[in-house]
């Protein structure tokens, strides 16, 4: 079959974020979704309104059951939820139920793109510092790399994720609206090996992060360099963007849902 990526994400009953986002974009990329269901959310395409973790134990079962049945090429990760859940897949490496040389994508979620509690970000950053030995790649924004690091330049940031594990770095600049076009910066082993820009387009987008992590874990699963999924997830992801959906057309202010069924 399709290579596999387990995803670990929360479901968003708007569809444009969390396992929808998921599932779609790991599927444009060639491969296979199968979703660990993390938590389920009280959300439109606006607002984060609630949310409930799903405990540990079950999370776990779920991806034992995807470990023991499908090919699993690569682990991407999104929101977590609970230092519980953290806690879980750190130990899912740490004990070789995910085998050592598997691919993981870390996308380390910390608040909704809407700006919605998703957990305490202290507590959750605490708990990310032991996942993020086990990463290939990690995905902060702007933000979520500060608050990892404790570092408020962005490059001695990233730098600090890899001396703490981390294989590779991709800093994402879209949180940072005061700038024009959008910078990406990938680190590997504290190196930075490629950069790009992107177009800002006009709006604020729901689940564009999510997208393009899991872009990235569905290219790696299909063999690609981490630089040309990299690249790759790049020109997607701006393709998705210009062929937003518009849930709210008389507001200028509303977030726009990825159109993620568009071939990069």
């Amino acid at each position: 079959m399709r290579p596999v990526v387990l995803c670990f994400s929360g479901l968003d009953p708007s569809g444009g974020a969390g396992l929808q986002a998921d599932i779609e974009a790991v599927g444009q990329a060639g491969a296979h979704a199968a979703i660990a269901c993390t938590a389920v959310t009280i959300q439109s395409s606006q607002q984060v309104f609630g949310f409930e973790a799903c405990a540990a134990s079950l999370v776990k079962d779920q991806a034992i059951a995807v470990l023991d049945d499908l090919p699993v090429q690569v682990i991407k990760s999104g929101m977590l939820g609970t230092t519980d859940n953290i806690a879980m897949l750190t130990r899912l490496f740490a004990e070789h139920r995910i085998a050592a040389d598997t691919p993981f994508v870390l996308d380390p979620v910390l608040v909704a793109n809407s700006g919605g509690s998703l957990g305490d970000e202290q507590t959750l950053v605490t708990a990310f510092r032991e996942l993020i030995a086990y990463s290939t790649l990690i995905t902060p924004n702007t933000h979520e790399l500060r608050a990892l690091s404790g570092e408020e330049d962005l490059h001695i940031g990233a730098q600090k994720l890899c001396a703490q594990g981390a294989h590779a770095v991709l800093v994402k600049t879209s949180h940072d609206f005061e700038s024009g076009d959008i910078k990406q910066y990938l680190y590997v082993k504290g190196e930075m090996v490629h950069q790009s820009t992107l177009p800002r387009l006009n709006g604020e987008f729901h689940g564009s992060g999510c997208s393009l992590a899991s872009f990235i874990a569905g290219r790696l699963a299909m063999g690609d360099t981490l630089i040309d999924a990299v690249t790759s997830a790049d020109n997607w992801i701006t393709q998705t963007l210009r062929a937003a959906d518009v849930p709210h057309p008389n507001d200028s202010k509303a977030q726009l849902i990825p159109n993620r069924f568009i071939r990069s």
